[in-house]
């Protein structure tokens, strides 16, 4: 996927109350269960039928490494979707979301400011709404650049123009080399 929508994603699966299924056998079954059958699953994973029934039936206990890393990538996606969306709801009404990164950042100003790019450590509390762009542009599949862009925004307003009070004349923030990303809720 992309940095900043696994970042949001790894932030909503904090919320997670029990635990994924960890094995093969049970991550197997819970997807046969949640699409509705050993096809759909063969067809999303890429393998066959009969081996998603090897694993369902334990016959076959591990699996290769890119197999393992899409089956469990699809088992936390699917996971107990009604608190990753109150999550998603709280972020995004009252709670806001935190957003720790380190990363070149700079911006485009008037003459004679000081705009150079620099690496900056960051943790900064995104008010609600910026969450809530941030999550509606990930559900609309936007793609890692328009999530960079929209985090790009809501530092520039959080940060560098302290919610209005300074930095009126801010045109452009540019959030770029990306060394470390977290997000919390």
């Amino acid at each position: 996927m992309s940095l900043i929508g696994d970042g949001l994603n790894k932030a909503v699966q904090k919320a997670f109350t029990r635990p994924a299924p960890k094995s093969a056998g049970a991550q197997m079954r819970y997807l046969v269960k949640q699409l509705g059958g050993t096809k759909a699953v063969a067809q999303m994973l890429r393998i066959s039928q009969r081996t998603v029934e090897r694993y369902v039936k334990d016959q076959i206990k591990k699996p290769r490494p890119d197999l393992a890393a899409r089956i469990e990538r699809e088992v936390k996606a699917r996971w107990q979707p009604q608190i990753r969306a109150k999550a998603k709801a709280k972020a995004a009404s009252t709670g806001g979301i935190v957003i720790d990164t380190r990363a070149r950042l700079g911006y485009t100003a008037p003459i004679g400011s000081t705009d150079q790019d620099r690496i900056r450590h960051l943790t900064i509390a995104l008010p609600p709404v910026h969450a809530a762009r941030l999550f509606d542009a990930q559900e609309q599949g936007a793609s890692d650049a328009r999530l960079q862009e929209i985090a790009a925004e809501a530092l520039r307003e959080v940060y560098f123009q302290d919610g209005g009070r300074r930095a009126g004349s801010l045109d452009e923030v540019r959030f770029t080399d990306i060394e470390h990303l977290e997000f919390d809720l």
